[in-house]
């Protein structure tokens, strides 16, 4: 029986701190077989951490003697909840909750799933940090709200089984993002779950692409194996490739050669592509491309490319952060309205099944960990948060010829600490991924008013956030911003914008108005279009956002930049003037 002191002592966080899922323990998921375990779980918020502090996953309600104990949760007579989901959207009292919410779920395995040699859980996602408990026992944790995470579970289950999950969004100041932040800070458990069948010896993971420099004539195929030794066959049919890979030391590597039609936004080409190792075997749909710089210049298999592009949130008033795959596909069909070929997925990894319809749609992407604002950046703990959460983006989205560009972060100040931080992160990027720029959307320098950030000698391409004529009154500075840069590499300007409440009306100069936020587009892109070493726009955002800090007359807890309203039919003035300037732009 538990004694009372043991649920209250102040450290008793400290027991679960030492079973770290993290990038190390992904697997490569594509072709797997599968079982989900979305659907109905019990449920219900649990402000105090009392699962944790009591261990209610022990199940323990008889003491020593057999005598019935009272308990404080009751697992399967809680309220239903249908995962994945955000928590805050299932009743209007969450709405602003912020703290652990426990999930509970029987699971009945059949012996042929108990049969595979290794079986691992994966969430695709849970904010922000994440404990899994089967069968009264303690099996991992994962720090990071929108990446993946997994853990082989085996030893774990049986034919019945309790499956508890404690989500905990409590935003802390030395987390990836910090407590303070610019949008929503949605709860739960909010992308797939699902166990893994894996046999003995299996493919952990799968990169592939052209090789940078190659003339687009090879092919690079990484494989990592759970054994260190075997062969790994390679089979592309339709480029009539079916190759042996010899594996050293857990790795097959080989540059073979291939002559595919190349991916584009015009023309999104993808191969079938099918890798084996002894008894597993793996597939995955991949468009080959390459991306490049060279001076103030982006490359698209080797033609320049302007990048017509526009910022979107994860966000939606119907579903939270939980989108529905006809949501995103709205999204990608609203941005093609626009005339966007390429869209920045602000400001923290969004739903892998995004990156595959762009990659089946023809959209280019720019992808971004949540290095917001003001992190911890003399933390060791809040940079090995944040490596990890780059570290498991790259590893899960390399395949996808959509995604152009990794972030390693927004708006942060230009500080020794942020230097290093950034710069490991940016060296980090470069290391893991060699077909592929790096950026980061960074800040002005007021005192100059020009680009100019340290950061900018360890990034491809330098993204700038500026926000004349709205946040900088003065729209002429707008000028003498770009006269007193002269960058070395290409640009980006990652963001700018106007507040604008639908339905709002007045002069240019209210503001708030559509009106207002349609001149200030106008004037935007009527600046930005004769400047050469801009080669790309991201403005903010496509539509309005649910967020906490906005909370004026005009916003309502959302931040109404957007080009449409949240509920996503109303297209404000300023679409038209951007639309007006991409169709120009061809």
């Amino acid at each position: 029986m538990q004694k009372m002191a043991d649920f209250l002592t102040p450290d008793y966080e400290s027991e679960y701190l030492n079973k770290d899922a993290a990038a190390k323990d992904l697997v490569f998921m594509g072709g797997r077989a599968s079982i989900s375990l979305n659907g109905n779980w019990n449920y219900t918020i649990d402000p105090y951490d009392t699962c944790l502090r009591q261990k209610w996953f022990k199940e323990i309600y008889k003491d020593d003697e057999g005598r019935t104990l009272p308990v404080d949760f009751s697992f399967d007579t809680w309220e239903e909840i249908e995962l994945p989901c955000n928590t805050n959207t299932v009743k209007p009292e969450f709405f602003w909750y912020e703290g652990p919410v426990v999930f509970s779920k029987t699971v009945r395995l059949k012996e042929t799933d108990l049969a595979h040699d290794h079986i691992f859980l994966r969430i695709g996602a849970a904010n922000y940090k994440c404990r899994v408990f089967i069968n009264g026992q303690y099996v991992c944790e994962h720090f990071g709200g929108s990446t993946p995470f997994m853990c082989d579970v085996k030893e774990y289950l049986k034919e019945d089984n309790r499956i508890v999950l404690v989500s905990d969004n409590t935003r802390n100041r030395y987390h990836v993002p910090t407590e303070n932040t610019d949008w929503f800070n949605y709860n739960g458990i909010y992308r797939d779950i699902e166990l893994v069948l894996l046999p003995g010896d299996y493919i952990k993971d799968l990169k592939i692409a052209l090789v940078p420099g190659s003339a687009f004539k090879k092919i690079k195929v990484t494989v990592r194996t759970s054994s260190d030794s075997g062969v790994v066959k390679v089979n592309i049919p339709e480029l009539n490739i079916s190759e042996l890979l010899s594996v050293h030391n857990g790795t097959a590597e080989r540059e073979l050669d291939a002559s595919p039609l190349l991916w584009s936004p015009e023309s999104p080409k993808l191969y079938d592509v099918t890798v084996s190792f002894c008894e597993d075997t793996v597939s995955d749909k991949v468009g080959f491309r390459e991306i490049s710089v060279k001076g103030n210049d982006i490359f698209l298999n080797g033609e320049k490319i302007f990048l017509k592009g526009i910022s979107v949130h994860e966000d939606s008033d119907a579903t939270g952060k939980a989108l529905t795959d006809e949501e995103r596909m709205e999204t990608i069909r609203v941005a093609k309205e626009l005339g966007a070929n390429y869209l920045r997925l602000a400001h923290y990894p969004h739903h892998e099944n995004m990156a595959k319809l762009c990659d089946k749609e023809g959209l280019l992407l720019w992808e971004e960990i949540p290095v917001y604002w003001a992190i911890e950046f003399d933390d060791l703990d809040s940079y090995e948060q944040a490596k990890n959460q780059l570290e498991e983006l790259i590893c899960r989205d390399y395949n996808r010829a959509s995604v152009i560009i990794w972030s390693v972060g927004n708006e942060n100040p230009d500080t020794d600490e942020r230097f290093k931080f950034m710069s490991s992160l940016a060296d980090f990027a470069h290391k893991y991924d060699e077909t592929r720029p790096v950026s980061a959307a960074c800040l002005v320098d007021g005192k100059t008013l020009s680009i100019k950030d340290r950061l900018a000698e360890k990034l491809d391409i330098i993204g700038v956030n500026e926000y004349m004529g709205w946040y900088s009154p003065n729209f002429d500075e707008l000028d003498m911003l770009f006269k007193n840069s002269n960058p070395s590499k290409p640009v980006i300007i990652t963001e700018f914008g106007a507040d604008a409440t639908a339905g709002l009306h007045g002069t240019v100069d209210d503001k708030g108005t559509e009106e207002c936020q349609a001149e200030i587009y106008g004037r935007q892109t009527e600046t930005i279009k004769n400047i050469p070493y801009i080669k790309g726009m991201s403005p903010w955002i496509l539509f309005d956002f649910k967020c906490p800090r906005r909370t004026s007359s005009i916003q309502g807890f959302y931040n109404r930049k957007g080009l449409i309203t949240s509920d996503r039919k109303y297209k404000k003035p300023a679409f038209y003037v951007l639309q007006k300037f991409y169709r120009e732009k061809n």
